[in-house]
Parts: C-alpha cells; structure tokens; sequence
C-alpha cells in the first residue's frame, strides 16, 4: 500500500470544508422550507394531521421556496452554484 501524497492534503482539506459547509446549508434549507410550506398550507387546527392534498400542496410549496433560495444564492452567492455561501 502506498503512503499519500502530502502535498493533496490541503486540496482535500479545502473540499472536505466546502463539501461541510454546502451540506450544512442545504439541510438548513431543507428544515426552513419544508417547515415553512407545512405551516404555509395547513390550517391552524390541522398541522399534525394534513389531508393528502394538503400534503402534496406543502411539497409543491417546499420546491417553490427551493427555487427562489437558489435564485436569491445566483444574485448574493456564488453564480455559478446554487448556494448562498460564497465559494461553494
């Protein structure tokens, strides 16, 4: 078996911590805007027991806000990624 290369050490470094940090926000994301679309289609009384319908609408809410988070990361992020950390 071959020892590594030490000189890759620091490129992996670097991919690793952007590798955290995209994944970090992507969950964070995903938390935010599947909260936010349950909240945004149920009522008040029906949160924890959505119909079907209200359960498809919220999926379909979730992928909007998707949308417009990756828009707003081409305008105040990176432009050529979809996230709003700048270098990802």
């Amino acid at each position: 078996m071959s020892m590594p290369n030490l000189s890759d050490l620091g490129a992996l470094a670097k991919t690793a911590k952007t590798y955290g940090l995209d994944l970090g926000e992507r969950v964070l994301a995903t938390f935010a805007v599947a909260t936010g679309a349950v909240l945004t289609t149920a009522t008040a009384g029906n949160v924890g027991h959505a119909s079907f319908w209200q359960a498809v609408g919220a999926g379909g809410v979730a992928a909007a806000y998707s949308l417009v988070k990756g828009v707003l990361a081409k305008a105040f992020g990176d432009s050529n990624s979809a996230s709003l950390i700048k270098g990802v």
